[in-house]
């Protein structure tokens, strides 16, 4: 069974920093070195699509001190791996409420699209300030905005207006920590997804398990509400 595109929910690296006696901030500079190898496994294994879930809307109610923590370390990733992944081949999307961010990051995020527009591999998609519900409303408030009649509004009308329009929807969703459910994450367009919950937390979810995941899915099914053909 093919598969195009894989999502993740990369939870638990607050619970990795606190099981080793670490702050928090620590387990998700580990999460980083994840986020490396699974880029690099997408690629190899010529995935066409890649979402990571890498800072949610509701993020930003944590304490003010971590949110900084995170602004910093999102930062210095942009800084550091956004040369090396235009060299990979990768396109980058940012989705999400990206104008909550700072300026200076928001710029940053831009220069990336930017970098990479004319790639032809691996697409990245980084949620951040993502919420599902949020992307679904700004969806029908741009048909609105564009006159759309509402007779003529169908599934894939409606998905040219979504953050994600020309991706493919997602194939699997990974989530990690043993946590099972979406967290406002893809709500639209993972109708159909396969899911995969392992009790791994990110920091410790490597390239071996990302390709066991992506194993089991081909063990699978996907009958989108049709009967089983076997």
């Amino acid at each position: 069974m093919n598969i195009n595109h894989v999502a993740i929910i990369m939870d638990g690296n607050g619970r990795w920093a606190k099981l080793k006696g670490l702050p928090r901030i620590e387990g998700h500079r580990e999460g980083i070195k994840r986020i490396r190898e699974i880029i690099d496994a997408s690629i190899e294994l010529n995935l066409k699509a890649l979402t990571l879930y890498v800072f949610s809307m509701e993020n930003w109610q944590r304490p003010k001190n971590e949110v900084n923590s995170l602004m910093k370390l999102l930062e210095f990733y942009l800084k550091e791996e956004m040369y090396k992944l235009a060299k990979k081949n990768i396109t980058f999307r940012a989705i999400g409420n990206i104008e909550k961010f700072p300026v200076k990051i928001q710029q940053l995020l831009k220069n990336f699209e930017t970098l990479t527009s004319q790639n032809t591999g691996l697409t990245l998609i980084g949620a951040l300030s993502y919420s599902g519900r949020e992307e679904i409303l700004k969806a029908i408030k741009r048909m609105l905005k564009n006159g759309i009649n509402p007779e003529e509004i169908n599934e894939s009308i409606f998905e040219n207006y979504l953050d994600t329009a020309g991706i493919p929807l997602p194939d699997l969703i990974i989530r990690t920590s043993g946590e099972m459910r979406l967290s406002n994450f893809l709500l639209w367009q993972s109708a159909y997804s396969e899911f995969y919950f392992t009790e791994t937390l990110w920091p410790d979810f490597g390239r071996n398990e990302f390709t066991s995941a992506l194993t089991e899915y081909q063990k699978r099914e996907r009958r989108f509400g049709a009967i089983s053909g076997k």
